[in-house]
């Protein structure tokens, strides 16, 4: 398995006024812009904003990261899956829980 890049997780009110920010900040446009569940993410740079009312964050508040992969289930067995494997917009995810308490969210893209 290998990890491809590591995104740091920001969550925020309202994605349209945290844009501008991140996207000053970083010197680039969104790359990704998609919605998932009651949630609407975008990647700038680095960062995956994470948009939605508390209620609709609230389950996602615990996990640290979200570190891309090249495969999905070769990560599976590196700790206790708390969510998944799913169908996401953009391939497949899932949520795990590491030795010493990290909780980290894996995606594989896939092509559309």
């Amino acid at each position: 398995m290998t990890a491809l890049a590591t995104l740091a997780r920001v969550y925020v009110d309202d994605l349209d006024t945290a844009l501008p920010t991140f996207t000053a900040l970083v010197g680039e446009e969104p790359r990704l812009r998609f919605e998932y569940r009651d949630l609407e993410l975008a990647t700038v740079g680095g960062f995956l904003l994470i948009a939605g009312t508390p209620e609709a964050l609230a389950p996602y508040r615990d996990t640290h990261a979200t570190v891309l992969v090249d495969s999905l289930d070769a990560i599976l067995a590196t700790g206790t899956v708390l969510d998944g494997p799913n169908v996401v917009p953009t391939g497949r995810n899932a949520t795990l829980r590491h030795p010493g308490g990290a909780i980290i969210e894996y995606v594989q893209f896939l092509p559309a």
